[in-house]
C-alpha cells in the first residue's frame, strides 16, 4: 500500500522553515470541507472516482479484437489523451518496441517530422489506430486522425475503419458522430471524466491491455485506496495531509514550485503526467502550483544544485520504490581504486535507495523542505494506486484555493486563436484578433 513520511516538511525536524504541527491543526476544519465537497459530489467532474467500479469486458474485448489484426498500435491523442498511455506503456512496459508487439506509437502532437517518423517505422496495413479525444473535436488530434485515415483507405479501402476504434464522448462531438454515422468502433469517456482524470477510464485502460496489463488490476489498486483518501481526519488521510503540507507550504513559507522526483526511470513519465495535473488543475485567479519534473539520480546531477543553493521556493517531492523486481550485485574488481571498492557486494537497488535517502537528508539539513511517498513495487496495482492518490489530492489542493481543479479557461482561449487563424467557422473574430496581434509584433524585430 502507498505511504508518506512528510517528517522532513515539519519544523520538528527541519527548524524554523518547516511546518508546525499547529499549523496544520489551524487548516483542520478547512481540509474537512474539502473532503465534504467531494464526499457529496459537489462537482460533476468527480465522476472519475466512478471509474473505480467500471467493467472493463469492452475494453478488453476491443483489445482483443485490435491484437487480432494488428501488428502495431498507434494513439493519436494529446494531453491527458496522450499522457496517461505514455505513463502506463513505460511503467508497465519498458523497452516495450524492442521485443514485444505489437509495437506502440504515441502521436501527442502535430510535429509533421514526428508523424513522417512513425509512417516510416510502421506497416499502415498492420497498424491500429486509437484516436482520443474527449470532446472530439482537438484540433491536434483531428490533424493526426485526418492524415493517418487518407492513408489507411488508400492502403485497405473499405476495410479501413476496422483498424480504428475511437474513444470520445459517449453521446457528442465529432468522433462520436463518425462513430454513429460510418460504423467506428469506439469507446466511452465518461461525460464528467476530464482529460487529465481520464487515465483510469478507457483512455489508459484500452493502451493496458493491447500490451497484456490487466486493467483490472489497475482500478483493484485505485479502488484499494479509495477509502483512505476520504477519511476526515487530515492526519489519516494521506492525500488530504499531502494537499494541506503543499498548499501550507505555498502560502506560509512562498514555496510554490513542486518537483516531483519518482527513484525509477519507469516513473519518469508518471512525472510528466503530474505536471499538467497540478498546473491545469491549479493555475487559475493568480493562484496556484508550478509542477517541476525531475527523475532521481538521473537530475541529482543536473538538477539537485540549484534544489540546495537557489531560491527557497520549492518543496522536492520523493516517489521511492521498495522492490524493483530484479537486482544486480556489484562485483568485487577494481578493488584498490578508493572510488569503486566500496561499492563490491551492494546491489544497484541498494545504491539507488541509498542516493534517495541521502539527497533528502542533505536538503533536511539545510531547512530544505521535502516528503517522500513510497509504494512496495511497480506494477499495474500500485501505479493504479499512484493515478488516483494524486487525482484526489489535486482536487483536494484546488478546494484549499478556492479554484476549480477541473476547468481550464485559458487553455481554451488558445484553442479559439488557433481556431480563427486555421479558418474555423465562427472564429472570425479570433482571426481578426489574431491579424492585429500579428501587426504589434512587428516592431521590437532583428
Amino acid at each position: 500500500m502507498l505511504g508518506i513520511n512528510f517528517s522532513f516538511m515539519m519544523a520538528e525536524t527541519i527548524g524554523g522553515k518547516g511546518l508546525s504541527e499547529r499549523k496544520i491543526e489551524d487548516i483542520k476544519e478547512k481540509a474537512a470541507q474539502a473532503v465534504s465537497e467531494i464526499k457529496q459530489r459537489k462537482w460533476p467532474e468527480l465522476q472519475f472516482m466512478d471509474l473505480l467500479k467500471d467493467d472493463t469486458s469492452a475494453v478488453k474485448d476491443e483489445a482483443r479484437r485490435l491484437n487480432g489484426v494488428s501488428e502495431n498500435f498507434l494513439i493519436l491523442g494529446i494531453g491527458g489523451s496522450a499522457l496517461g498511455p505514455k505513463c502506463i506503456l513505460e511503467a508497465l512496459s519498458p523497452f516495450h518496441n524492442i521485443s514485444k508487439k505489437p509495437k506502440v506509437f504515441i502521436y501527442d502532437n502535430v510535429d509533421p517530422s514526428t508523424l513522417d517518423c512513425i509512417f516510416k517505422n510502421i506497416d499502415i496495413k498492420k497498424t491500429a489506430v486509437n484516436v482520443i479525444s474527449k470532446s472530439g473535436g482537438t484540433g491536434e488530434t483531428a490533424a493526426g486522425f485526418k492524415i493517418v485515415y487518407e492513408k489507411m483507405k488508400k492502403a485497405l479501402g473499405g476495410r479501413a475503419e476496422e483498424m480504428f476504434v475511437l474513444t470520445t464522448d459517449p453521446g457528442k462531438g465529432d468522433l462520436r458522430r463518425l462513430a454513429n454515422e460510418k460504423g467506428f468502433a469506439s469507446l466511452p469517456i465518461p461525460p464528467g471524466v476530464g482529460g487529465r482524470y481520464s487515465v483510469l477510464s478507457s483512455v489508459g485502460l484500452l493502451l493496458a491491455e493491447i500490451i497484456g496489463v490487466d486493467s483490472g488490476d489497475l482500478l483493484k489498486g485505485a479502488a484499494d485506496i479509495h477509502d483512505r483518501c476520504l477519511k476526515d481526519e487530515v492526519w489519516e488521510n494521506p492525500a488530504l495531509m499531502t494537499a494541506c503540507l503543499c498548499y501550507l507550504m505555498d502560502r506560509e513559507e512562498g514555496r510554490g514550485i513542486d518537483v516531483l522526483v519518482p527513484y525509477s526511470d519507469r516513473l519518469r513519465s508518471f512525472s510528466e503526467w503530474f505536471c499538467q495535473l497540478w498546473a491545469e488543475s491549479l493555475g487559475k485567479l493568480g493562484m496556484g502550483l508550478s509542477p517541476y519534473p525531475s527523475v532521481g539520480t538521473t537530475d541529482q546531477h543536473s538538477q539537485m544544485q540549484l534544489w540546495m543553493e537557489g531560491p527557497e521556493n520549492k518543496v522536492v517531492i520523493f516517489l521511492r520504490v521498495e522492490d524493483y523486481g530484479v537486482d544486480f550485485q556489484m562485483p568485487h574488481g577494481f578493488d584498490d581504486l578508493p572510488g569503486m571498492n566500496y561499492l563490491s557486494g551492494h546491489t544497484l537497488s541498494e545504491l539507488i535507495k541509498a542516493e534517495e535517502e541521502a539527497t533528502e537528508l542533505a536538503l533536511a539539513k539545510i531547512g530544505r523542505p521535502n516528503m517522500t511517498i513510497t509504494i512496495p513495487r511497480i506494477d499495474a496495482y500500485h501505479l493504479g494506486q499512484l493515478f488516483y492518490f494524486f487525482e484526489i489530492m489535486t482536487a483536494f489542493v484546488g478546494f484549499l484555493y478556492g479554484v476549480n481543479p477541473f476547468n481550464q479557461p485559458s487553455v481554451e482561449e488558445s484553442k479559439r486563436l488557433t481556431f480563427g487563424i486555421m479558418g474555423r467557422p465562427g472564429f472570425e473574430a479570433k482571426k481578426k484578433e489574431v491579424e492585429e496581434a500579428r501587426g504589434k509584433k512587428t516592431i521590437f524585430k532583428l
